[in-house]
């Protein structure tokens, strides 16, 4: 999961003793006065070091930070989500962005597993349309969006069992398409939500596919129990 701010925030603490710190988080800054109490700060150069969440790319200026570190910057590549790597990109060139506003030059460090990663290459040389081109072609060959359709069906009950047995039995009655391809039923990234167990399907799509019509025709044909939650996402932003 990553260090957490917090730990971090201590480990300054201790290689930089007289640094003045603020750690912005949705814990730390959570009214509008805290938060532009912060702001102040931090333009009037009370602050040495800023460490915080996705909480410090929300647009602020800062004309006197110079240097940006971004920590474990891969770690939302290793979700198996279809649009880690446009998101991760999205972030971390958004908070780089804050280093340097003003009359003093910028720099960033991003610590990353994966250096030869399309994202980290492209954000290395500042290049966005190599990681349009890179993402692009990784999308193509995967038939994802908008080269090709997704789709996610969510099984979800109380009872794990339950679940389970739901999301077999419409992957068991899942359509032969020559266009359609079902990938699953099995523990979606996030398992358990709320108190209810979580089974995913995947379906992959040609655009021409009638994706909708042959999901409707598909789940028309069960009848679970009010315990059992099917839900389905077009397209989604997020796979998990």
């Amino acid at each position: 999961c990553g260090p957490g701010v917090e730990r971090i925030a201590d480990e300054v603490a201790e290689l930089l003793p007289e640094a003045r710190v603020a750690l912005v988080t949705s814990d730390t800054l959570n009214t509008p006065e805290k938060i532009a109490d912060f702001v102040v700060a931090a333009e009037e150069g009370l602050v040495d070091v800023i460490i915080g969440t996705q909480l410090v790319t929300k647009g602020y200026h800062f004309p006197e930070l110079t240097l940006v570190g971004v920590v474990d910057a891969d770690l939302g590549l290793e979700g198996g989500d279809l649009r880690a790597g446009e998101r991760t990109y999205q972030q971390i060139a958004q908070v780089a962005g804050r280093a340097g506003r003003g009359e003093k030059p910028g720099e960033v460090l991003i610590q990353t597993r994966h250096p030869d990663a399309a994202v980290m290459t492209a954000l290395a040389a500042g290049d966005r349309d190599a990681f349009y081109a890179a993402e692009s072609q990784a999308r193509r060959e995967v038939g994802a969006p908008p080269f090709g359709r997704w789709a996610a069906i969510i099984v979800s009950s109380e009872d794990e069992a339950e679940a389970r047995d739901a999301a077999r039995a419409i992957g068991a009655a899942k359509p032969d398409l020559p266009d359609v391809m079902i990938l699953g039923p099995a523990p979606a990234p996030m398992a358990l939500l709320r108190g209810r167990y979580r089974y995913r399907l995947l379906i992959n799509a040609r655009r021409s596919a009638e994706l909708q019509r042959v999901i409707r025709e598909w789940l028309n044909r069960f009848d679970f129990p009010a315990s059992v939650r099917v839900s389905v996402d077009i397209d989604p932003y997020s796979f998990v």
